[in-house]
């Protein structure tokens, strides 16, 4: 806990704290990296469960993925921004830990995922990935509600 105190005392954590217009710009940057990141996921899980035939497959999911990881690197880099205002208060949190909990099930998953044929070019082909196309959807919608949470708790 101590360095989560310390953490908080950093020059640039402060500067984010203490200005009226970076933390709203941070706030809505993590809103915005969760928002695409969730709904490229589903797009992309939707696809692979046998949603939107009409769409070719490869192009689809290969523009998907791309524009989730940068989503995730997006919400990664603002989410940590916005931690560091309030660490010790957000590391005693149980639904803060509990989102942590699911990105890191959420990012188990999508190893499974990849071990069972989700690489490009094998994804349409086979239903074993149908199920870490259901628990995708299922745990970044646990991570969204979770981090909703967090600023009602």
């Amino acid at each position: 806990m101590e360095f989560l105190a310390l953490l908080q005392q950093l020059p640039p954590v402060q500067a984010l704290k203490s200005s009226f217009f970076a933390y709203p710009v941070v706030n809505a940057l993590h809103i915005i990296s969760i928002g695409t990141l969730w709904s490229s996921v589903l797009l992309m899980d939707l696809r692979i469960l046998g949603a939107f035939p009409e769409l070719p497959f490869k192009p689809f999911t290969r523009l998907l993925r791309r524009v989730a990881l940068i989503a995730f690197g997006g919400a990664v880099l603002t989410g940590f921004s916005l931690f560091a205002i309030k660490a010790t208060e957000y590391a005693a949190m149980p639904v803060f830990l509990v989102k942590m909990a699911l990105i890191l099930l959420a990012a188990a998953n999508f190893l499974l995922f990849l071990r069972l044929g989700g690489k490009e070019g094998r994804m349409e082909d086979s239903r074993r990935i149908r199920i870490p196309a259901v628990l995708s959807i299922l745990l970044w919608s646990g991570v969204v509600l979770a981090g909703r949470l967090i600023g009602f708790l």
